[in-house]
């Protein structure tokens, strides 16, 4: 299928740049002093490292988000634009300061420090009917560090759902470990949920990852707990599908949970069974692991062919 005759997807969403730090073989503690092997300045923020993924595998892509104007924004709309990524609806605030994580990564797992920035003052303005009719799909991350555009989610899918689009969602988690459920409106427009272990713990106030994705599998028609190096499970329509994903040495892990969505959202609107779907987002995930930053690994439908024919999965289990 060529790129024209693709879903064209839409991204909304926060836009910042990420410093990764990688390489440390502990926890860093105030007062104290840890180094890093090594550490890069690189394309960062959820919406944008999934925008990137699927445009690396073959789609259109516009990302609509603002940064400041200033040598970060740049940055942000410069590397968008060399994967393929429409930034014609990226706008450039002269009193904002473009958003900055910094990303703290160990071989297993990482810590992330956040100043939102622009991030906070995105609103849905420019948002319209004839943006969404010239697409089919759209994606929504971020929900608790957008304040500004936070309450504008729900209707932004409720119209995207009204014109036919279909509809992918990862609110990450809530810097303040709190659960509004005000989510839950945007859960009704929500096609694909995304969410992690503690994710969906805080979503559903389960203490199994079982118990979480039966309560999110009557809250949307598919939902995707994802489990890091133990792979992802999900359900669609109220069948379960487990797949435990792939044995990679990862470098660093900032970014593979989208670089997940981005794969599995592929895989989805090719209309591909739920066990494909995981299977390609745990690839796509896998990739991005062995990178350090969230695109820099990002495959090609060419290079994720390659590295499905090469790499077996650890398992897969299915229930209903």
């Amino acid at each position: 299928m060529s790129r024209l005759e693709r879903p064209k997807i839409l991204v909304i969403g926060e836009l910042n740049v990420d410093i990764v730090a990688t390489g440390l073989r502990s926890a860093p503690e105030m007062g104290a002093e840890i180094l890093a092997e090594d550490c890069e300045l690189t394309l960062g923020s959820a919406s944008a490292i999934f925008a990137a993924g699927v445009a690396r595998l073959g789609y259109n892509v516009t990302f609509v988000s603002q940064v400041g104007r200033d040598y970060f924004g740049d940055f942000c709309i410069s590397k968008l634009q060399q994967l393929g990524v429409s930034t014609r609806h990226v706008a450039s605030k002269a009193n904002e300061k473009t958003g900055v994580t910094i990303a703290l990564s160990g071989n297993r797992d990482r810590a992330l420090v956040t100043h939102v920035g622009a991030v906070a003052t995105l609103t849905s303005e420019g948002i319209d009917e004839a943006l969404l009719k010239r697409h089919d799909h759209l994606h929504l991350t971020s929900y608790y560090l957008q304040k500004a555009l936070q309450p504008s989610f729900a209707g932004i899918f409720r119209r995207a759902k009204t014109l036919g689009l279909t509809t992918s969602f990862d609110p990450n988690s809530d810097p303040a470990n709190k659960h509004s459920k005000t989510i839950d409106n945007v859960l009704r427009y929500t096609d694909v949920l995304f969410v992690n272990e503690r994710e969906a713990a805080q979503l559903t106030g389960s203490s199994t990852v079982k118990a979480g994705l039966k309560t999110l599998g009557t809250k949307v028609r598919c939902a995707v707990i994802k489990r890091g190096r133990r792979g992802a499970v999900a359900t669609l329509d109220r069948a379960t599908v487990a797949h435990t994903g792939f044995k990679v040495t990862a470098v660093d892990t900032t970014g593979a949970g989208d670089s997940f969505d981005a794969g599995f959202v592929s895989a989805y609107l090719h209309h591909a069974p739920l066990a494909e779907c995981l299977r390609i987002g745990n690839a796509c995930g896998a990739l991005s692991a062995m990178r350090v930053g969230g695109t820099a690994g990002q495959p090609t439908e060419s290079e994720l062919q390659t590295f499905l024919r090469s790499n077996t999965a650890t398992g897969q289990k299915r229930s209903k």
